[in-house]
């Protein structure tokens, strides 16, 4: 139970009680500072607490933005304030900080008016972050005399706060499909489900299994099968966006949440890729090298936009094409095109969906690839030319994301020692291009030469040096966020090209299965540095082996083995890093420590 300190006597007429209770606060009641510095200690620590002004005005909607977001350990809006278990040391500090103050003045007892905002003041004043909500048109004020008080009152009347609340359970920035075909109507099946109880976890819960269920219709290789999977991948979609529009429009969000959030949608896209795949088996075609590139494909955007956000290249709006990217917003129609070439999960979807039910598998998979080419060649560009503006400089945290992204191994950890000299001898752009070329290299090895060859070991052995010398010094370059992406592409790659030569039944199935694994991980680092909560533990890293450690661990397995051993290979690899993984991803994300983060950022 939440406590909420209402300092004053109540306004006759009022709702304020009524409404903190119908957000789930029990309510005290302080006539004086001392009154309440006592009701707030003697509230447990553990518990979330409100100080509110008695004769405080406005829509329910404003107090439950600025009272329960679980997100923020100290909220306020005008009149009210809370505190987490995290905020309460502050808050009881202000609150001594106001007693002692009024006791200097005398009335200790009586000073009460405008509590909440002076020790909002005070908060401020101590260097506490303090979170204010954007109100917008929602009302939130202290009037100080009968003819304010009822010039509030009528404009709350004239505001509908549950329009308001629920336009704003849309995320705010969204791709085309996303804004104009789904949330016109997901935004109220959010609202029923939250009229009925059920949760964003739930709601999260119910499109992973309406994918999967798609999966297995795409999976029956029937022209019937193939609608029913595209039919149902666009319900798990409308879900998909309901359960962030219930979780905003209810404000339940959840460490739990946040990792469901995050790893679903993977799951999901994985789940029916292979659905494809297996479906188009059936029929006597064979997709799942195609199946694998879309994976890898998609993951490496990501992580190209991941690294770019987390270098603070977004920051250094004064290169000419952030400049004329302001100059686009302001032409409606480009905004749109912008958002769509960069094939949101949206569009994607919608295009998986609707030519998974007319078309094949294969083709669908072409199309998937040549979109996901063209807009990951669109936005690395664009990325580029930012980058390249004179006089960007990159922080030393930006400088660790990236070295946490890069997810480097024992080995190349062992010879960033020795080759650090040489690593600093390097001119400023060298860094990406050692890495993109050692990639290379491994890469059109295990594709040219025949399965089993030792010049893929020997490529590979190529491959941890360069990975080593790329990471030597700290990625502070303009072009250092190209590192992580170039080696994802390289590590997956190289999987996709051996399982490819090896020529079995099962080798591509199993690369597959790994490759989704370790895109798993990579994901779940992302969420985790997005959360401020830092990189998995260097003992997982270390456990599945770093980038560097899996490629040549998968051009030895080639080299010694035969193809059929090779893919046993894989699958028992594929098996092994998904228990170590998962194991230590849910450890994490089921801890008190675990940020409440929500995914508001551009649409993937």
């Amino acid at each position: 139970m939440s406590i909420a300190i209402l300092t004053g006597h109540p306004v006759p007429g009022s709702s304020l009680e009524a409404d903190l209770r119908s957000l789930g606060f029990d309510v005290r009641i302080a006539s004086g500072t001392a009154e309440a510095e006592t009701l707030l200690a003697g509230v447990p620590a553990g518990q979330r607490v409100a100080v509110v002004d008695a004769r405080f005005v406005g829509h329910v909607h404003a107090l439950r933005l600025g009272l329960t977001d679980p997100r923020f350990p100290i909220s306020a809006i005008p009149g009210a304030v809370t505190a987490q278990r995290e905020g309460r040391r502050a808050l009881t500090r202000a609150m001594a900080r106001e007693y002692a103050a009024g006791e200097t003045r005398g009335s200790g007892t009586t000073l009460v008016d405008g509590l909440a905002d002076r020790v909002v003041t005070a908060l401020d004043t101590d260097g506490a972050e303090v979170h204010r909500p954007e109100l917008g048109s929602l009302v939130a004020t202290v009037p100080a005399d009968p003819q304010t008080r009822n010039e509030a009152r009528q404009a709350v009347a004239a505001v509908d706060d549950e329009a308001l609340r629920l336009k704003s359970a849309v995320k705010a920035r969204d791709g085309f499909f996303t804004t104009h075909f789904i949330s016109p109507y997901s935004r109220y099946l959010a609202r029923w489900c939250a009229r009925r109880g059920l949760t964003p976890n739930q709601v999260t819960t119910a499109s992973l299994l309406t994918a999967l269920i798609a999966a297995a219709c795409a999976a029956t290789g029937t022209r019937p099968g193939f609608v029913a999977a595209g039919v149902l991948l666009i319900a798990s979609f409308v879900l998909d966006c309901a359960d962030g529009q219930l979780a905003r429009y209810t404000l339940r969000y959840s460490t739990l949440g946040a990792w469901l959030d995050a790893t679903f949608d993977r799951a999901k896209e994985y789940a029916y890729y292979a659905g494809l795949a297996l479906g188009a088996a059936r029929g006597g075609d064979d997709v799942w090298a195609l199946a694998l590139g879309a994976i890898i494909l998609q993951t490496c955007r990501h992580v190209v936009d991941f690294s770019f956000s987390e270098a603070g290249q977004d920051a250094a709006g004064t290169s000419p094409t952030a400049a004329l990217s302001d100059r686009l917003d302001s032409v409606g129609w480009t905004v749109w095109a912008r958002r769509m070439i960069v094939l949101p999960i949206g569009e994607r979807w919608a295009m998986i969906a609707v030519l998974t039910a007319v078309t094949t598998p294969r083709i669908t998979f072409y199309a998937l690839l040549v979109g996901c080419a063209l807009a990951a060649t669109y936005t690395a560009a664009g990325r580029v030319l930012r980058s390249l503006t004179p006089g960007v400089r990159r922080s030393d945290r930006a400088a660790r994301a990236l070295a946490d992204l890069a997810d480097s191994g024992p080995l190349a950890q062992a010879l960033t020692g020795p080759l650090t000299n040489a690593a600093r001898r390097l001119p400023g752009l060298a860094t990406p291009a050692v890495a993109l070329l050692g990639g290379a290299a491994v890469v059109a090895t295990a594709a040219s030469t025949g399965f089993g060859s030792a010049w893929t070991v020997l490529a590979a052995c190529g491959y941890v040096l360069t990975s080593a010398l790329a990471v030597a010094r700290p990625l502070t370059g303009a072009l250092d966020w190209m590192v992580p992406p170039f080696f994802r592409a390289a590590e997956y790659g190289t999987v996709l090209a051996l399982a490819a030569r090896a020529e079995v039944n099962g080798a591509l199935p199993a690369a597959y299965g790994l490759v989704a694994v370790i895109a798993y991980h990579h994901y779940d680092t992302v969420y985790r540095i997005r959360g401020q909560a830092g990189a998995p533990p260097r003992r997982l890293v270390w456990a599945i082996g770093g980038h560097e450690v899996r490629t040549l661990l998968v051009a030895v397995l080639a080299a010694v083995l035969t193809a059929s051993r090779f893919t046993v290979a894989l699958t028992v690899l594929a098996v092994a890093a998904a228990l170590v993984v998962l194991a230590e991803s849910i450890r994490f994300w089921a801890s008190a420590g675990a940020p409440a983060v929500h995914d508001e950022g551009e649409p993937a």
